[in-house]
């Protein structure tokens, strides 16, 4: 029997934020709904937006999601000083953002800095947001990164940015490509178009489960479920075993549906933590077409942390070039002319840009894109090295925006 692939309306939760109490917390769940999405806006900020006020606190965050009061590369003065000074080298560099909120004073009250600071003093209230339901990798990508954190589910990526602006959650830990499936275009997307700040990567190994309501074998079944990537990721195995693929919005909201409606022609492919969840089934466990399956996911916050040279940094950036030979090489060239090793690059088309008009350096033809460039690069924006070439890739470059400047996770390596 040929596999193939469907897209299915299966839509398993309504927009809005669900915040999943902490063990605990014995009150009733609370559902923050999201009614008025941001509009377009333009906004100046500079490249790299410190907060003088965290600094001035001594506040940062640390690889465990906590706020502790810390000097990176001495003290607290020279912390200060390397802030301002660093906020003084890319401070003419402006870029696009989202609008200026209408609604703004329709948005939930912001914290005060006491209750702030008290809900994250030790990481066990820090309120992460992540995409999917209970039991989705994203939900464990957010605990590992935030040990003892509120993991809040949200149902689309565009929820989670949301929720961290509005001051609904504290972070929001989001895919931003597999080993095996690629990039995460939409979130590459959903960081321009905000003003979050990358503060961390986490990596995560995804292992693949075949699961089903109990009473069930392989045989039996006739479909499979799940997210997109990760039918992708078992597209050998489902193919040898015969199932028709069908396409939802995460891999945990797959087994919940399975489960809920009792289906018995139909599995779902998640994690053993979904199987356990919803009471399904394993049928087979590591069905990936690759072992080697790990995502990548980024931290993100309101606020910028401080970089530092006490340990490996990478710094994730976005520009665009004027059209013309070499341009893109010469981009580039700042970045190996330093020793500065690239680690990614990923062009995106540059949208409301499409142009029908001729040019002549087109030989006639029509110019339909320009591109952004989004590049991550091993060094932190500490180092004068990374300034300098910064600097240099203003000198011709059209758009440059500074994505954050963050700790390598190397749990992995």
């Amino acid at each position: 029997m040929a596999a193939s692939i469907l897209r299915s309306s299966i839509n398993p939760l309504p927009r809005h934020v669900i915040y999943k109490p902490s063990p605990s917390d014995h009150r009733s769940r609370t559902t923050i709904t999201i009614h008025v999405p941001y509009p377009k806006r333009r906004r100046n900020v500079p490249v790299l937006a410190s907060s003088i006020q965290s600094h001035n606190n001594n506040i940062n965050d640390d690889e465990n999601g906590n706020s502790n009061s810390q000097n990176v590369g001495g003290g607290g003065g020279n912390k200060i000083a390397r802030a301002l000074e660093l906020q003084r080298i890319l401070d003419d560099c402006q870029y696009d953002d989202v609008s200026k909120d209408p609604y703004n004073n329709m948005l939930p009250r912001p914290l005060s800095s006491t209750q702030f600071s008290a809900s994250v003093s030790d990481g066990s209230r820090l309120r992460v947001a992540y995409q999917g339901v209970r039991g989705a990798y994203s939900e464990s990508a957010a605990e590992k990164a935030y040990p003892n954190c509120e993991a809040v589910p949200c149902e689309q990526f565009d929820t989670a940015f949301e929720a961290v602006e509005r001051w609904l959650v504290d972070r929001a830990v989001l895919p931003i490509e597999n080993s095996l499936g690629g990039s995460i275009h939409r979130n590459y997307d959903l960081l321009l178009r905000h003003s979050l700040h990358i503060v961390g990567e986490v990596k995560f190994a995804v292992r693949h489960c075949l699961m089903a309501n109990h009473g069930l074998k392989l045989e039996d079944l006739r479909r499979v479920l799940s997210h997109p990537q990760a039918l992708a990721q078992c597209e050998h195995t489902l193919t040898r075993w015969g199932l028709v693929r069908e396409a939802v919005d995460d891999t945990a909201g797959a087994a919940k549906h399975v489960a809920f409606h009792k289906l018995k022609d139909t599995g779902a492919v998640a994690s053993s933590t979904a199987a356990m969840i919803y009471g399904l089934n394993i049928l087979a466990q590591d069905i990936q077409d690759d072992s080697d399956n790990v995502t990548r996911f980024l931290m993100l916050a309101r606020e910028p942390i401080i970089p530092g040279t006490d340990k490996p940094f990478k710094t994730s950036i976005v520009f665009s070039l004027e059209e013309g030979p070499g341009v893109l090489f010469k981009a580039l060239a700042v970045f190996a002319l330093r020793q500065i090793n690239l680690t990614k690059i990923e062009s995106r088309p540059l949208r409301m840009q499409l142009v029908g008009a001729s040019d002549d350096n087109n030989n006639g033809y029509p110019k339909y894109f320009d591109y952004l460039f989004y590049v991550d690069f091993e060094a932190s924006m500490a180092d004068q090295n990374a300034q300098n070439a910064l600097r240099h890739l203003k000198e011709f470059s059209t758009f440059l925006r500074v994505l954050g400047s963050y700790p390598v996770d190397t749990s992995m390596l």
